[in-house]
């Protein structure tokens, strides 16, 4: 029998209508193979953490149970930001869409493509903020990095 984990991802977009990215984006998790929407948060506005030369962003956070693994978990991620057009032109700039495995499961990942919990989380309020809205009991798992 599958193996199901519970998932936080993050979501985070500031061009060609950011909402409509992000809406699109969640009803898009949702229906991903072997995975369930369990809840997303409202959407929040945040101010760019590289240049500010750009556009603020909205974020949100999902919380889906799934049987992907991690890898294929974020392969379907960069799947999805590829289908918004995401084409990455500098560190920290704009994007029509951004999806960041935050938590996979209470495992701890240390891979070159992909640390989990996510490394820069519990510096982003853009992150926190939502992810307290929808899982106010979630204790944090401590980060590889402490």
């Amino acid at each position: 029998m599958p193996v199901k984990s519970i998932v936080f991802l993050g979501l985070g977009s500031n061009l060609n209508s950011p909402i409509d990215q992000i809406n699109q984006a969640i009803t898009e998790l949702a229906n991903l193979p072997r995975t369930t929407m369990l809840d997303h948060s409202s959407l929040h506005h945040s101010k760019p953490l590289g240049p500010q030369d750009q556009p603020d962003f909205i974020n949100a956070v999902v919380k889906l149970e799934t049987e992907l693994a991690p890898m294929d978990l974020l392969k379907a991620c960069q799947a999805l930001e590829q289908q918004h057009g995401r084409i990455k032109t500098r560190h920290w700039g704009e994007r029509t869409l951004d999806i960041d495995i935050l938590l996979y499961g209470n495992q701890l990942i240390d891979l070159p493509e992909l640390t989990v919990p996510h490394p820069e989380m519990m510096n982003r309020a853009f992150v926190l903020q939502p992810l307290a809205e929808i899982a106010p009991e979630l204790i944090l798992p401590p980060t590889l990095s402490s």
